[in-house]
């Protein structure tokens, strides 16, 4: 779900909503979009994924959500893949 074999656009997502700036109050698919040169539709299916597997969350109201990392869910993830999940 986070790598395909051609494309790291969700691990890249999630690596700039780390970075301190503007990603770290949260970003709209609109932002994403502009940042990794995406249509803004695929933006959204990245972020939405991203959300649905518990990696982001999201804050605001439906048309204009803004994502945010959610570190711990993050961490449980690394360490299920760290044992050999």
């Amino acid at each position: 779900m986070l790598r395909t074999p051609t494309d790291e656009t969700r691990l890249r997502i999630l690596a700039w909503l780390k970075e301190p700036g503007p990603a770290a109050d949260g970003v709209t698919a609109d932002a994403v979009a502009e940042r990794f040169s995406l249509a803004p539709p695929v933006a959204r299916t990245h972020l939405r994924l991203l959300a649905a597997t518990g990696l982001l969350h999201s804050s605001g109201a439906a048309g204009a959500e803004r994502y945010h990392r959610d570190d711990i869910r993050i961490a449980e993830v690394a360490r299920m893949f760290e044992k050999g999940w």
